[in-house]
C-alpha cells in the first residue's frame, strides 16, 4: 500500500501510515478548518489497509490536543480500526495532561481494542 504521510501543522496533526515499516501513527494538535476533509483520506487509507492488514498493528496516538469535531473522527478512526484483527492502540499523553489520559480512557470503553496507555 501506498504509504500516506502527512506534514502536521498548528491546526493538523502529522499523520504516518506506512504498512511495509509497520508505522501507524497520529501526532500533534488536530483542529482543522474541516475535520471530515481532512481525515477522509485517513479513514480510506485504512479501509484500503483492513483488505490485507499486516498481522500486527499497533496503531499510535500521541496527540497534544484536538477539538471537539476532531474527537468523533478520532472515534471514526478507532472504529474502522476495530475490525483488523491484532490492532492495539498505544496512547502517549503528557505526564500532567489529564485530559489527554481521560480521552483516552474514554475511547478505549467505546471501542473493542486493547489499550496501552504511555506517558512521556
Amino acid at each position: 500500500m501506498e504509504i500516506l504521510n502527512l506534514e502536521g501543522t498548528e491546526d493538523t496533526p502529522k499523520i504516518i501510515l506506512d504498512q511495509g515499516n509497520g508505522i501507524f501513527e497520529i501526532s500533534g494538535r488536530s483542529l482543522p478548518e474541516d475535520t471530515a476533509e481532512f481525515y477522509e483520506p485517513i479513514l480510506d487509507w485504512i479501509k484500503g489497509y483492513s483488505q490485507s492488514p499486516n498481522d500486527k498493528t499497533e496503531f499510535v496516538f500521541k496527540l497534544e490536543y484536538f477539538n471537539t469535531a476532531s474527537s468523533k473522527l478520532i472515534l471514526d478512526v478507532l472504529s474502522a480500526l476495530e475490525d483488523i484483527d491484532g490492532t492495539s492502540v498505544l496512547w502517549y499523553f503528557h505526564e500532567d495532561d489529564e485530559d489527554m489520559e481521560e480521552a483516552g480512557e474514554e475511547f478505549s470503553e467505546l471501542v473493542e481494542i486493547p489499550f496501552e496507555f504511555k506517558t512521556y
